[in-house]
């Protein structure tokens, strides 16, 4: 016999991400993701699934512009935080105590506590069922130098199926 599940759960673990957006001097917007992935070497462009009705993606189309940041396990909490509420009702760079900082070639911070960091133009939009997929010309990519010698890892997702954020199936219960 074979059991529903949430088609998801076989496409984990993945790798988490915090994409910021909109402006550092006005208003800017944190959402995790990980629906996020290179598409070509040359030019170098990242694909990068969001809700179409999220506050990230209406700053994402009025601005052209996105920053992949990449967190380390010690976010996770963080993560979890900024993928469960909206950037329409909260400030999650207060919230979540990460460090905006301004980014080299675009408006949108980068967050300082992340090791990597990966600026994208937006070259074009494809509507995808519930999601836009952006697809970012990467413009300038820089990292932690410890990170780029080696000398310090990330620790991606592993483990169960995230619920607390992919839940789409399942109650509330599990988003406490």
């Amino acid at each position: 016999m074979k059991a529903d599940v949430e088609y998801f759960e076989f496409m984990w673990p993945m790798k988490h991400f915090l994409i910021t957006c909109g402006d550092i001097k006005a208003k800017s917007n944190i959402i995790a993701v990980s629906f996020c992935m290179p598409v070509s070497k040359e030019p170098p462009l990242i694909a990068c699934a969001i809700g179409r009705k999220t506050y990230s993606c209406e700053l994402i189309e009025s601005t052209k512009e996105l920053i992949v940041n990449v967190p380390t396990a010690e976010l996770k909490q963080k993560v979890y935080y900024c993928g469960y509420h909206s950037g329409r009702e909260v400030d999650k760079f207060k919230e979540t105590g990460l460090t905006p900082q301004p980014g080299r070639k675009v408006k949108a911070p980068i967050i300082g506590e992340c090791i990597a960091h990966m600026e994208c133009k937006i070259e074009d939009i494809f509507k995808t069922g519930d999601k836009n997929l952006f697809i970012g010309k990467v413009i300038e990519a820089y990292a932690d130098e410890e990170f780029v010698k080696g000398k310090k890892k990330v620790d991606y997702s592993s483990g169960d199926f995230p619920r607390k954020i992919y839940g789409t199936r399942y109650s509330k219960k599990f988003i406490q």
